[in-house]
């Protein structure tokens, strides 16, 4: 009876300890099992979202050991079906980490819980999400790095640098929601600078295949173009400039610039890339609980300015560097 009794409580005893798991996002594993597959989602190729993949890459390789990690390292194309494709692969993976590229990758990444998720090259998480009163924690299994930059400096150097521009066309694209929220918030900007609303107009493009048009039109009617750190852009760069004759273009990021642009500022996208890496690391080896990961923000921005189309356009280096840009490449 009691050999009965003594393998009954051992049973309940060990029921009990099931019962005690909860989900945990830390990705902490056994000493003896240390290595780990993490899935990268990027929504499309442009020197933006390939230095922050690098970067993050990089840092992995370095916190975690080479040998202790796989990388499935996916591209969507710039389609967002694809983006919910290449995660379901990972889920079905069952990968120890995913990191999202760009919005539309972490939207569809958000769509499951059980595995935690870092975003990067996200401007805004509380437009991308759609959460409201967000206050810079998510919670749950989402975190990330944010490549905002000040906007009101931005609306500023279009200003400074062509203070006789009375049109402004704000060029991007619909389909994706933190280029609408730069749009917005650049307007806001411009107009406290003395730019009339109704001298500010917007050129929005569904995708890749309307940008020329869009952005032809955005020329004729404006002094300047602004665009923001829109993925669509970035990746039609070489287009838009092709379309857009001698009207300078300000870009909310440094691959934009080089691609149309006379000047931005910027972050750099590879730093992200290292920052988000960092927070992973912390995740997979258990020394950080993502639930409890705040967005991690840019905090260094610096002008640059591209030496060719300045060339093209007559605007003068010299006076750029005394204003405290670089050039891109340097």
């Amino acid at each position: 009876m009691k050999k009965v009794l003594a393998v009954f409580m051992a049973l309940i005893m060990s029921v009990s300890s099931m019962a005690l798991v909860s989900c945990d996002f830390s990705g902490d594993k056994s000493k003896e099992d240390q290595k780990y597959t993490v899935g990268v989602c990027q929504l499309v190729q442009h020197p933006a979202l390939d230095a922050a993949t690098q970067g993050f890459i990089d840092t992995l390789k370095a916190e975690i050991g080479e040998d202790n990690l796989t990388i499935l390292n996916e591209n969507a194309s710039n389609d967002p079906a694809t983006c919910t494709t290449i995660v379901n692969n990972f889920v079905s993976k069952k990968v120890d980490l995913i990191m999202a590229n760009a919005t539309p990758a972490l939207q569809a990444a958000a769509q499951q819980e059980d595995i935690p998720v870092l975003g990067t090259s996200i401007t805004e998480y509380g437009v991308a999400l759609g959460l409201e009163n967000f206050d810079g924690l998510i919670g749950a299994n989402i975190s990330g790095t944010s490549d905002l930059a000040p906007l009101d400096q931005q609306a500023k150097m279009i200003v400074d640098l062509f203070p006789d521009a009375e049109n402004i066309a704000l060029l991007y694209c619909s389909a994706e929601p933190n280029s609408e929220y730069q749009v917005k918030e650049i307007r806001k900007q411009l107009t406290q600078n003395g730019i009339a609303d109704a001298n500010i107009r917007d050129f929005s493009f569904t995708d890749s295949n309307d940008v020329s048009t869009v952005a032809a039109a955005a020329a004729a009617y404006a002094d300047v173009i602004y665009i923001p750190t829109d993925n669509t852009a970035a990746s039609c760069a070489e287009t838009i400039n092709g379309v857009i004759g001698d009207v300078p273009v300000i870009a909310g990021e440094e691959g934009i610039c080089s691609g149309c642009g006379v000047a931005t500022l910027c972050i750099s996208y590879y730093d992200l890339g290292v920052a988000t890496g960092k927070m992973a690391a912390k995740i997979l080896k258990g020394e950080a609980k993502i639930e409890e990961m705040a967005i991690d923000y840019a905090e260094t921005f610096t002008k640059k300015y591209n030496a060719a189309k300045c060339e093209q356009l007559g605007i003068s280096t010299e006076a750029l560097v005394k204003a405290g840009y670089i050039a891109i490449g340097e």
